[in-house]
C-alpha cells in the first residue's frame, strides 16, 4: 500500500463538450488524468441522463440518446497499479450538486414491466418523469406524486451507482452493466464513509465513477433512482499484491460487504455469499464449513438492483462477529483517518 500524500487533485469533467467524448464504458477509453496512490480527488459527476431530463414533461425516450446514458467521470490512471493489485477507493463526501433530482420510468426497463430480456406481448408501462426537490441543509428529498396531491419527505442518502475499473482481457463493457470489475452495481451501500475495493485488471486500473443518486431503495425497482449530478471527494489508494480481489468488496466502520452480479438473481446471491465465506475464512482462519455456518447466521443481504443487464446482490457481515479481524491490512481505517 502507498504512503499518505498531501496531494489533492481537482478534476473537472468536460461536461460541456460533445457527449460522445465522454466515457460510457468501463474499458476502451483513454485515461483523462493520472493520479498517485494516496491522492485525494475532488470532482463531480453528471447524472445518468447527462442533464437532459429536467422537468416532468421531459421523457427519456424523447430527450436522450440511448447510446449515451450513464456518463462517467474518468478514467483515472492510477500510477503503479498492475493486474493482481487491489484498488482502494474511500469516499470522503458525496453531495448533490443541485437542488433537485429526477426519476423516471423508461419503456422496457425496470423490474415490474416487460423488458427486452423478458419479452411479453403487452405494451410497456407508461413513461413518466418525477422531479424531486432536494433540501441539502435539512438532508431531505421530497417525493411529489404526479396523479394526486401527495408529498412526503425522504431522507437524503447520496451514493454512486457506478464505481469500477477496466475489465480483464481487454473487454469493453457498458456503464449500464455491473460485473466483477464493478460498474453499475447500484448499491446504496456505496455512500460516504465507505471504502470500495476493486481488483486491478489492467495497468493503471482505469478507475471511473458516476450515476449519482440522491437516494435509492434497495433493488432500484423501477430502474431509476433519484438521479442527480454529484460533488464527490474520495481518496484513491493501492494495495499491492496479496490475495486477489475477484469481486468488488466494500467496508464501512461497522460492516464488511461482498458483491455478486449475475442473472438469475440467485446466482448473484451465491456469488456474494461465496465471496463472503472466503473473506471470513481469510480473516479468521476458520474452515470452509465453519465460515459457511457463521455467514449463514450473521449475513444481511441487501439487493442492490434487479433491473440492470445483470442483477447485483450484497452480502454484509458485522465486524463485531469477526473478533477484531483487520481487513485489507487496515486500509479502510487508515483512509478514514485522512
Amino acid at each position: 500500500m502507498s504512503a499518505p500524500t498531501d496531494e489533492v487533485l481537482r478534476f473537472e469533467p468536460d461536461a460541456e463538450g460533445d457527449p460522445t467524448a465522454l466515457a460510457y464504458t468501463f474499458g476502451g477509453f483513454a485515461p483523462l488524468v493520472s493520479v498517485r496512490p494516496g491522492t485525494v480527488v475532488s470532482t463531480w459527476t453528471m447524472d445518468c441522463f447527462a442533464g437532459r431530463v429536467r422537468t416532468t414533461s421531459d421523457l427519456v425516450s424523447q430527450v436522450c440518446d440511448p447510446r449515451f446514458l450513464n456518463p462517467q467521470t474518468g478514467p483515472f490512471f492510477v500510477e503503479g497499479a498492475q493486474p493482481g493489485d487491489t484498488l482502494a477507493v474511500h469516499f470522503r463526501s458525496i453531495a448533490p450538486r443541485e437542488a433537485r433530482g429526477v426519476s423516471t420510468t423508461v419503456p422496457l426497463f425496470g423490474s415490474l414491466t416487460a423488458t427486452h430480456l423478458t419479452a411479453m406481448l403487452h405494451d410497456p408501462l407508461p413513461e413518466r418523469t418525477w422531479v424531486y426537490e432536494i433540501d441539502r441543509a435539512a438532508g431531505l428529498v421530497r417525493y411529489d406524486a404526479l396523479d394526486s396531491a401527495y408529498q412526503v419527505d425522504l431522507p437524503l442518502d447520496p451514493m454512486h451507482g457506478t464505481v469500477g475499473v477496466a475489465p480483464a482481457l481487454g473487454e469493453v463493457r457498458s456503464s449500464l452493466a455491473p460485473g466483477d470489475w464493478g460498474g453499475n452495481m447500484d448499491t446504496p451501500e456505496m455512500r460516504a464513509g465507505t471504502t470500495c475495493y476493486l481488483g486491478v485488471n489492467v495497468e493503471g486500473a482505469m478507475f471511473s465513477l458516476g450515476d449519482g443518486h440522491a437516494r435509492q431503495g434497495e433493488g432500484e425497482t423501477c430502474g431509476v433512482a433519484v438521479e442527480c449530478a454529484m460533488d464527490t471527494e474520495l481518496v484513491i489508494d493501492l494495495i499491492k499484491g496479496g490475495p486477489p480481489t475477484a469481486w468488488p468488496r466494500l467496508e464501512s466502520d461497522d460492516y464488511l460487504m461482498t458483491t455478486g452480479s449475475a442473472r438469475p438473481l440467485e446466482d448473484a446471491f451465491r456469488i456474494a455469499h461465496t465471496e463472503m465465506v472466503g473473506w471470513v475464512r481469510e480473516l479468521t482462519g476458520l474452515s470452509a464449513m465453519d465460515a459457511y455456518q457463521l455467514v449463514s447466521q450473521t449475513a444481511l443481504t441487501p439487493v442492490a438492483n434487479v433491473v440492470d443487464t445483470t442483477y447485483t446482490v450484497v452480502a454484509k457481515v458485522a465486524k463485531q462477529y469477526l473478533r477484531g479481524a483487520t481487513a485489507m491490512s487496515g486500509t479502510h481505517e487508515r483512509l478514514r483517518r485522512r
